[in-house]
């Protein structure tokens, strides 16, 4: 092949690779050694990944495709050409979905818990669930008539409900849908019995339509464009523009039909008459139940906790279980990794800096912050203590945008001074400053992460925090937040990197830097996406220079590993498991660094289009402890996959000793906090330096 790194025969499609990655989450689902209940929660992640796929990417597929644009990226595949290959993929894979289903169920049957239709059900049962229909299910069910007088309604992004066939008395036929709002649960449950909500409602269809029999009915669903532009420039008032768009999501064009299978054929005509989709994006199922999102119903009932994997409690990590988290702080810099170190010590830091009498400031960013947070309460109780306190909101976090329009308002009505993100660019940087004033002089406390300050996702995301009070990083983390609420464009960090104009001018240098030590370099590069055709080129180059990369890439990667000549040098491994990996670091070998961590993953709208921020670490036993997280996750022979030259994954076989780096984690971690509480932090690398010994 020609060296040519432009060539389009080097790069994988962004969208096609995701599949990729969806196929691996799907992958779980298939695992029978996990838990029934584990298995299923790894479908529900993969219906609702699939939906915002949809939504998102395959919606401005179609845009661009209507727009006439013909190519769209280094893999130089046309929208048009996307589009087929992506419904080629997802309609194969529908066998494999519909067998993974079916599987579960079964298990879950061999456990007493049964999913079935209203017609499976026993007398008693049936008995119950006409109780439950008429009390909560019929009072705030919507039945529609269609027909000359009564026009085919709009429908809302990801409606579901049921079409149906109609004959009264003098046999004349009818069309009527019922929708089924979102108030009501994906399924009615009696006992450890879960029944589809659509077929209580398809039994009892003639009491919604008094005088008519149903003669036919059909589940279906439909989604949505769902992406929200917004020409900002242009809205005096952002939050009111960010309301409009909002509600015009669920205006935007109709992309995907989903049905059971063998639904009536004049049912789906009537529906097609008033849906624009291609035949393509009808999917149909046969067990499935529609909504794949929906079966976190049956996974989160407490009562089957048993049929998931055991819950690990997270440890407050030494120093940090003192009373006094800036006191411990103070002593030494501090740096977690979630979910096994508690995320309690991030809320702590804004909870006790909030109720503190030296604090006179906090600032912070926010993007994911998450529906019911102690630390936007911190914050509201802080501006009510008289405390300044600045939050930048980023209002564009999609699928998130109504929690931080809600949170953005009641910081603003308390007096907080919030910052709605910045014109052209979404802010995503993970930072919080504490300023105090202590025997008359100012004190800065700073905390930066890779992961958002939400407790929830905390306990499920592995992310890391670090906490520190050098001069350096406060007067960095001060000039960034004067950036957020003032008018610069030139604003340059010292010591932390900022995106867009910092960051890839930096990756790029590292990686230039370290490929100039041959085959004695080493770069590894952890982050939950790889496309920007830059970076590809740089590692491209480095693997041609003898200089070995490693990269622990999530979900997209669109970089061609183990072509002769130019990245025979490159390993790509996709970590998927309990956990969901979304720490980003960058490990340079010969850099004087070496470690850096950063909010920002590798691709274009991170480096290019977003204020993003990346950290170096500086102390020595803070390096050890994340470079030994990349070599522990290395080692794994349990939830790694490795990416071939061809696109595919194949798992990594456990040769030798099992290495799953998140249960050895687990073990570890409540192993020493059993025995005692003088456990130093370093942990992580003690623990992976054995594990790499043994294996």
């Amino acid at each position: 092949m020609a060296l040519d790194l432009s060539s389009s025969q080097l790069y994988f499609n962004r969208e096609l690779s995701w599949l990729q990655f969806n196929s691996r989450v799907l992958a779980q689902a298939l695992d029978e050694q996990l838990p029934p209940l584990e298995r299923l929660k790894f479908l529900a992640i993969y219906g609702t990944n699939l939906d915002e796929f949809y939504m998102i990417r395959v919606a401005g597929l179609k845009a661009l495709y209507k727009a006439g644009i013909q190519e769209t990226g280094p893999d130089k595949l046309t929208p048009s050409q996307q589009l087929e290959q992506i419904h080629g993929y997802l309609h194969k894979e529908h066998k494999v979905l519909e067998s993974c289903y079916t599987s579960i169920i079964s298990e879950l049957h061999t456990h007493g818990v049964n999913v079935k239709n209203h017609d499976a059900l026993n007398q008693d049962e049936k008995v119950e669930i006409k109780e439950k229909f008429f009390n909560e299910i019929y009072p705030v069910i919507i039945p529609i008539a269609v027909d000359a007088t009564h026009p085919f309604p709009h429908l809302n992004n990801l409606s579901f409900g049921l079409a149906l066939t109609l004959e009264d008395d003098s046999k004349h036929i009818k069309h009527g849908l019922v929708r089924i709002p979102r108030i009501l649960p994906r399924f009615i449950q009696l006992g450890q019995t879960f029944i589809p909500i659509e077929s209580v409602v398809e039994h009892f269809a003639s009491e919604l339509f008094p005088g008519f029999s149903p003669l036919a009915s059909t589940p279906f669903r439909v989604t949505r464009n769902a992406d929200i532009e917004i020409e900002e420039e242009e809205a005096d008032d952002f939050l009111e523009i960010l309301q409009e768009g909002l509600r015009s999501r669920n205006k935007g064009s109709l992309i995907r039909l989903e049905l059971i299978d063998g639904a009536d054929a004049d049912l789906i005509n009537f529906l097609l008459s008033h849906l624009n989709l291609d035949d393509k994006d009808i999917y149909s199922y046969k067990t499935l139940p529609l909504n794949l999102g929906g079966l976190w119903q049956i996974v989160g009932d407490k009562a089957l906790s048993h049929l998931v994997l055991p819950t690990f409690s997270p440890k407050i990590l030494p120093p940090l279980n003192s009373e006094n988290i800036f006191e411990a702080i103070e002593k030494q810099d501090v740096l977690l990794y979630h979910p096994f170190d508690s995320f309690e010590p991030v809320v702590k830091f804004i909870k006790q800096a909030a109720a503190d009498p030296e604090t006179i400031t906090i600032r912070m960013t926010l993007y994911r912050a998450g529906p019911n947070s102690p630390i936007v309460k911190a914050l509201i109780d802080a501006v009510r203590d008289g405390k300044q306190v600045m939050v930048l909101v980023e209002l564009k976090a999609r699928f998130d945008e109504e929690n931080n329009l809600r949170w953005a308002r009641a910081l603003e009505d308390v007096g907080a001074h919030v910052v709605y993100g910045i014109p052209g660019l979404k802010v995503h940087a993970k930072i919080a400053q504490v300023i105090k004033r202590q025997n008359g002089k100012l004190k800065s406390y700073v905390h930066l992460a890779t992961g958002n300050y939400n407790p929830s996702t905390s306990k499920i995301y592995t992310d890391i925090s670090y906490f520190t009070t050098k001069e350096i990083f406060s007067t960095d983390a001060t000039h960034f937040f004067h950036f957020l609420t003032g008018f610069s464009t030139h604003t340059k960090l010292d010591t932390l990197f900022m995106s867009p104009t910092q960051i890839k001018p930096k990756l790029l240098k590292l990686i230039e830097k370290e490929y100039k030590h041959g085959s004695e370099g080493h770069i590894i590069l952890k982050a939950n996406s790889l496309v920007d055709a830059d970076i590809i080129k740089a590692l491209y180059i480095a693997s041609q220079k003898g200089c070995k990369v490693d990269l622990i890439i999530r979900g997209i990667c669109c970089l061609r590993p183990g072509i002769k000549g130019i990245s025979e040098n490159i390993t790509v491994s996709s970590v998927i498991g309990k956990y969901l990996e979304h720490a980003r670091v960058y490990f340079f070998k010969h850099d004087k660094i070496k470690c850096y961590i950063a909010s920002a993953d590798l691709m274009p709208r991170n480096l290019v289009r977003r204020v993003e921020l990346m950290t170096p670490i500086l102390e020595e036993n803070l390096k050890q402890k994340i470079e030994q997280i990349l070599m522990l996750q290395l080692a794994d022979n349990t939830l790694r996959w490795k990416l071939q030259e061809d696109g595919n994954y194949t798992k990594v076989p456990p040769l030798g000793k099992t290495v799953n780096n998140h249960t050895v984690l687990e073990e570890y971690v409540n192993k020493i906090h059993d025995k005692t509480k003088k456990e130093t932090p370093d942990y992580v690398s003690r623990l992976a330096n054995r594990i790499l010994k043994d294996s």
